[in-house]
């Protein structure tokens, strides 16, 4: 359910709502001994005084006697006393003010949309406790903070209990707060549309009704979209796309996506994302474990797709092109062998040594084709190996490229945004380690480090084109909440991308 977000200016007392959320944090604790404890002192942050009031000055005595301590996230339901307009109370903790984030800022939103989801209506006053960051930079987190932290995916529940919450105020304002507010619920939006393809099971997003969502998501958007059938494919020799695509009765896609704004100039940022709608390994077979969550192996697409949607409502000026191929990888009579060969787009042959490193593969023909139209840069999001969560875990993606100015960009962009990426080398050494008796590489490397070889696989199919290799297999898909990440499909690149494309800078030869 859309959001409606205002902003209001004046004391929390005048502002009508179900619940008033209000900021408390932690001031440092003393240094000195003589200062009395070394506890952490409460700081009751912008509103908590009203609430106070309101309360005869027992604010803190009631936050004494619950232990309520003030650290991020922290939410607790406050009486009011009758003396507001809001008809109930929440306190939630934003730790020490002085060193409130943006990624602070949004877990915080995220708690105060989560203990809201009985109510429609919340007053906030959440984006004035950060003392170290703009108007416009804090209101623009909590606005993404509680869309995405109110965020279910209830499309297949019997008995649904979808959150009430619908309006939301921020109270306090101050320059581009309402345009930091559209922009934040933008991002947002693009995201939880993510995590719903994500979430929507396999038999449910063929290649052909993701293609058709695609299209309908595009409308209006200043996107266009062209979409290959099977026949295109094969026209344009797209040949990985074509291999991992045969086994499955759910015929392939290939989407290529433009966005070109009135007066952009130069060449175009180039969005490469992996669409394994699902992944049973194919004649390589998985685990039944390993296919519980295999649903999720488009996420790279989900995150591509999203990003360019949202491009024109964040007044991106750069041009954008997306690149989406779209399979299912199944076992059958016609599904690729290992051994057989497959020639991809730039006209090398890669020896399938095993069905489960299929993701490579249609990879490298999106490269190719994203490479002929001569970009400034490309970025491709993946979740291409077990190896990289093993490596960093499942809040972490691995990072890797051929160009250190590009790898930096990119790295920052996640930084701002709150989505970690950790840097890994491409050792030119381990390239050996892809090296085939009977074609020009083959899919598979040694065992150890394979995220690295997968990587060094990719850079066969870049050229000179400066390129960051996002391996997203960690947190694309989560096993529970985690601040504004819910549990589920992440929509985890999204803001990446987002940011990436609104500051993009062609990086330097």
């Amino acid at each position: 359910m859309p959001f409606t977000f205002t902003v209001a200016t004046g004391s929390v007392d005048r502002v009508a709502a179900d619940l008033l959320a209000v900021p408390v944090g932690t001031a440092p604790a003393p240094t000195s001994p003589k200062r009395g404890s070394d506890a952490p002192a409460r700081v009751l942050g912008p509103g908590a005084d009203a609430l106070d009031d309101a309360l005869g000055g027992d604010l803190v005595a009631f936050l004494d006697e619950v232990g309520f301590e003030g650290k991020l996230g922290e939410a607790i339901a406050v009486p009011t006393g009758g003396k507001l307009r809001a008809k109930a109370a929440l306190v939630v903790g934003v730790g020490d003010p002085a060193e409130l984030t943006p990624d602070g800022l949004r877990r915080a939103a995220a708690a105060v949309a989560r203990r809201a989801s009985k109510v429609t209506s919340v007053a906030t006053t959440l984006a004035a406790a950060a003392t170290e960051l703009s108007d416009a930079d804090a209101a623009q987190a909590v606005a993404e903070g509680i869309e995405l932290g109110a965020y279910q995916f209830l499309e297949y529940k019997r008995d649904p209990k979808p959150s009430k919450l619908a309006k939301v105020t921020l109270i306090g304002g101050g320059p581009g707060v309402r345009a930091a507010v559209a922009r934040g619920s933008a991002i947002a939006t693009a995201v939880r549309w993510a995590r719903d393809l994500v979430n929507t099971p396999s038999k449910e997003k063929p290649p052909a009704e993701i293609a058709a969502e695609a299209r309908a998501l595009m409308r209006g958007r200043g996107v266009s979209v062209q979409v290959f059938d099977p026949a295109q494919i094969r026209q344009k020799k797209l040949g990985g796309v074509i291999g991992v695509g045969q086994g499955s009765a759910q015929t392939p896609r290939f989407l290529k996506l433009t966005y070109a704004p009135t007066g952009a100039r130069g060449k175009p940022l180039a969005l490469v994302g992996k669409g394994v709608v699902f992944d049973s390994g194919g004649l390589s077979l998985k685990p039944a474990g390993g296919m519980e969550t295999m649903k999720c192996d488009m996420s790279g697409a989900a995150a591509v797709l999203a990003a360019m949607s949202a491009l024109k409502d964040l007044g991106v000026k750069a041009k954008v092109t997306g690149y989406v191929p779209l399979v299912e990888n199944m076992p059958s009579g016609t599904a690729i062998r290992p051994g057989d060969v497959l020639r991809i787009r730039n006209g090398k042959t890669v020896e399938v040594l095993n069905t489960d490193a299929e993701g490579r593969l249609i990879l490298a023909d999106a490269l190719s084709l994203a490479v002929e139209d001569k970009p400034a840069a490309i970025v491709d999001l993946a979740t291409l190996t077990g190896a990289c969560v093993v490596a960093l875990g499942d809040k972490i993606a691995g990072l890797m490229g051929n160009h250190e100015g590009w790898q930096s960009q990119v790295r920052d962009a996640a930084d701002r945004v709150g989505e970690r990426v950790w840097p890994l080398p491409l050792p030119p050494d381990y390239r050996r380690g892809i090296d085939s008796a009977v074609a020009d590489i083959k899919n598979t490397g040694p065992r150890e480090g394979g995220t690295l070889t997968a990587g060094l696989f990719l850079q066969e199919f870049v050229g000179d084109v400066p390129w960051v290799h996002l391996d997203i297999a960690g947190p694309a898909f989560l096993s529970g909440d985690d601040g504004y990440i819910t549990k589920g499909g992440t929509g985890f690149g999204v803001r990446t991308l987002l940011e990436l494309a609104s500051t993009f800078a062609a990086p330097k030869d």
